[in-house]
């Protein structure tokens, strides 16, 4: 550069979200192009296998879920806001279903990386129970964390490589 002007980098924070909303697909693709979202992966997550398959998961054995793994920027998005597109993304109120997909897989929970997700996704989700948007409980878990596999590399970004825009068709979540 010239003229003496100064370039500033800004220091980009990177934190983790996780979400089961049903099939990691669609799940993925509600959050893979907002700003400040830095990367998405679909995986496995709350089970006791270790390095599960997807056919693993399929089978209903091994309690994990199809998950997404958002890497995002706070100073961009917020977790608030990835709670959000999280609630707007699946039906919380049908337990491990979503739409035609039903297994303990595809049910609604948010895995949490530190205490203060925790406490925002509670609050989160007795915010939406209060407002009555919703006409069933909401079952969705909030549960920590733990591990997280990443799925086989043709379940990435699997609608986009594929050029659709959701798993489903007309009025199915």
């Amino acid at each position: 550069m010239g003229g003496g002007q100064a370039v500033v980098a800004r220091e980009i924070l990177v934190e983790k979200a996780t979400f089961g909303a049903g099939c990691f697909w669609g799940v993925e693709a509600a959050f893979q192009d907002r700003p400040g979202v830095i990367e998405t992966a679909v995986g496995y997550s709350g089970g006791t296998w270790e390095k599960p398959t997807y056919q693993d998961v399929c089978s209903g054995t091994t309690g994990h879920a199809e998950v997404v793994q958002i890497q995002f920027d706070p100073t961009i998005i917020t977790y608030e806001t990835l709670l959000d597109i999280f609630w707007n993304c699946h039906d919380p109120t049908t337990l491990n279903r979503q739409g035609p997909d039903v297994g303990s897989q595809y049910r609604s929970a948010i895995f949490y990386h530190t205490p203060q997700q925790e406490e925002l996704a509670g609050r989160s989700k007795q915010q939406r129970e209060a407002e009555g948007r919703f006409p069933r409980p909401i079952v969705t878990q909030i549960e920590s964390a733990v591990d997280f596999w990443r799925a086989e590399e043709y379940h990435q970004r699997y609608l986009e490589k594929h050029g659709m825009k959701s798993c489903h068709g007309p009025g199915q979540i």
